[in-house]
């Protein structure tokens, strides 16, 4: 059974940090594309970032390039999210999700096989 367990979410102030994992359970790890998507409240889920099972290709949403980053382990099976510089914008529910056929587009939500269960981020002004 495949698992995607998010954590690293919380409150932080206008400016802040968070540095968000993914771990993952029941999959061949190193051969899927691995991404971080987000959803605000009353908004649709959006991509945030992806990232190719070497590393070696990131791709990222125009509104967080430049304050965050996707990194992975696959010897940990774990995806990150550094996320600084944040603002009240990038409150929202945080999933990451993983797909097994690595040519998808990244940013499309139906590429995607699996998601994990979310992590709240809240930036207070």
């Amino acid at each position: 059974q495949v698992q995607l367990v998010e954590s690293g979410g919380g409150l932080v102030q206008t400016g802040g940090s968070l540095r968000l994992s993914c771990a993952a359970s029941g999959l061949a790890f190193v051969n899927y594309k691995l991404a971080w998507f987000r959803q605000a409240p009353g908004k649709e889920r959006e991509f945030v970032a992806a990232i190719t099972w070497s590393g070696g290709n990131t791709d990222y949403a125009d509104s967080v390039k430049g304050r965050f980053a996707i990194s992975r382990g696959n010897a940990e099976n774990t995806v990150y999210l550094q996320m600084n510089s944040l603002n009240p914008e990038d409150t929202a529910v945080y999933f990451c999700a993983a797909a097994s056929n690595i040519y998808i587009n990244p940013n499309r939500r139906s590429g995607y096989d699996h998601w994990g269960q979310g992590t709240q981020v809240t930036v207070s002004a």
